[in-house]
């Protein structure tokens, strides 16, 4: 067994790092570009806040990245980009979307319902997992900061 692992090693191809790191940065930044962008643009012409732009900027890249998953477009782009399309937002909701669509054929509850939180569903629990010792550590050494900033 070993011996085999050893020979497909050798007969693998070498990764093309640099190039692999180099699309994921370029990719990634194009998708933060163009989340950036939609921020201005929702403060500039809607009078939103800095605070408040950030919702519904996420609301539109989590649909751009549904609409291009369901297109199957998404997909095409990650293979070419990798890492870079894995940007938290558009990354969960293309993880999310292509299991609804895969177990579509099963059913609205058991099938969609069902398995589209498969993948999801750890990053959601260690995600609220996480922000919950987080906040329990900003309570314990910053207090609750009542007075202000």
């Amino acid at each position: 067994m070993q011996e085999y692992q050893e020979l497909a090693k050798h007969k693998e191809p070498p990764r093309p790092i640099l190039k692999n790191c180099l699309l994921a940065f370029v990719v990634g930044g194009f998708i933060c570009v163009i989340g950036q962008a939609l921020m201005f643009m929702f403060k500039t012409y809607f009078g939103f806040t800095q605070e408040t732009a950030g919702n519904p900027t996420v609301a539109i890249l989590i649909l751009i990245s549904v609409i291009l998953t369901c297109a199957g477009v998404y997909d095409k782009i990650a293979q070419w980009a990798g890492a870079g399309t894995a940007v938290p937002v558009t990354g969960f909701a293309n993880s999310m979307c292509s299991a609804a669509l895969e177990h579509r054929s099963e059913g609205l509850v058991l099938g969609v319902g069902g398995n589209m939180f498969k993948l999801a569903g750890s990053v959601i629990v260690y995600g609220t997992v996480a922000a919950f010792f987080i906040g329990l550590l900003r309570l314990i050494f910053m207090g609750t900061g009542g007075g202000g900033h």
